[in-house]
């Protein structure tokens, strides 16, 4: 399976294609649009999540309920752009540099500077359209689809906020049900209530400050088979591969899987996980410290990811630059922003997750009906409960 994403930020809309979805899948609009939803709440959020209420339109692939084989195309209306009707226009304009809202003037943490650079582009608004997390809309969309794959074969995902700037919250073991029922009550995305309060604080205070803050969000997939991956070719390896789709969302710089960088000053007793057998359960393992990968592969404990995201590169009390017309250093231009992105970006890592769990999954169990992926799975199954 693969996907493709276009549009900016202030265009009209964003489309996605998806190319390698079986046919007769059930296929919920609701649950795509309720992902998408999911991506606009949490506190912290700036203006644009009261302007945008985003929906997605299936203009392809799907009929009377079902995924028919052919590729899948999703589109995202903007509801702000009738706004920016002007600037955004495909077609020549006259006027100024002021008309056109012209940026020259790059933002520190951005991709402005450096897409400027590569593509020749003395507009930086050419950049930042795209270089925008608006775009990750459309792969909450493609993920919200994944999930459905997914869902048909018992697979099940949870996100959760772990920290935001100083504020941690308490680890729980809990059910993966019991997760997404809280997190889903929760304004900052987590089951620790005397956490959710100090983080809401902390927010305000960093808010109040001109500032943004970050954190670590993480993600748990359960019901995932052994096997999905491969040791073989490095490009390969599910964790690598998940590692990577978690990086590219915007403003994510680290990845950790299970215990994660405490591995790093722990002897080899204290993070590998021990290997028992039952005629019940079959092979599994005593702990999860290595967060369900061995290999590259899937061990068949639940996937434990977490991803940091860095505080949100535009500030209301502005970083210094310089502008690329006169080369003078000036305070960077703000614009619209939120002081902290952390616990939609929980919802935006699940998703990305899952479209990567999935094409694993297709490439191991791959067939071009539902029908025809079940019963690969389930004679895989009959092979492990064999071995």
């Amino acid at each position: 399976m693969r996907f493709l994403t276009a549009g900016e930020t202030h265009g009209p809309q964003l489309t996605a294609i998806i190319e390698g979805m079986p046919s007769n899948m059930r296929f919920s609009f609701e649950e795509v649009n309720n992902q998408l939803q999911r991506r606009q709440k949490g506190y912290g959020r700036g203006r644009r999540m009261q302007i945008e209420q985003d929906t997605a339109s299936v203009v392809g692939g799907v009929r009377h309920g079902k995924t028919t084989g052919a590729p899948i195309a999703l589109v995202i209306e903007n509801k702000d752009w009738k706004h920016w009707t002007t600037v955004m226009n495909i077609e020549p304009i006259e006027g100024s540099d002021e008309d056109k809202r012209r940026v020259h003037r790059p933002r520190p943490g951005h991709a402005d500077l450096n897409g400027g650079l590569k593509y020749n582009l003395k507009d930086l608004r050419n950049v930042l359209e795209r270089s925008s997390a608006r775009e990750t809309a459309a792969r909450v969309a493609v993920g919200a689809v994944a999930r459905q794959l997914l869902g048909e074969f018992g697979i099940k995902i949870a996100g959760q906020v772990i920290r935001i700037g100083k504020v941690e919250a308490q680890r729980r073991d809990l059910p993966i049900d019991e997760i997404n029922r809280l997190t889903e009550e929760s304004p900052v995305r987590v089951t620790d209530k005397r956490a959710e309060q100090q983080m809401m604080a902390h927010i305000d205070e960093i808010k109040q400050d001109g500032d943004s803050i970050g954190g670590i969000v993480e993600c748990i997939v359960e019901g995932v088979p052994a096997g999905l991956g491969s040791h073989v070719q490095w490009d390969r390896k599910l964790d690598g591969r998940i590692a990577q789709a978690v990086i590219s969302i915007n403003a994510f710089k680290a990845v950790e899987y299970g215990i994660g960088f405490d591995m790093a000053r722990l002897p080899g007793s204290q993070v590998h996980d021990e290997i028992l057998y039952s005629k019940e359960q079959g092979f599994y393992r005593r702990t999860n410290r290595l967060g369900g990968f061995e290999g590259g592969m899937t061990t068949g404990e639940p996937i434990i990811v977490r991803g940091v995201m860095k505080p949100i590169p535009t500030l209301y009390k502005p970083l210094q630059s310089v502008d690329i017309d006169s080369k003078e250093p000036f305070s960077a231009q703000v614009e619209r922003s939120d002081a902290c992105a952390v616990p939609a970006a929980s919802v935006v890592m699940e998703n990305v997750v899952a479209w990567e769990i999935a094409v694993a999954f297709m490439e191991k169990f791959g067939g071009d009906s539902i029908e025809e992926i079940r019963a690969n799975y389930e004679h895989y199954l009959a092979q492990l409960e064999r071995y």
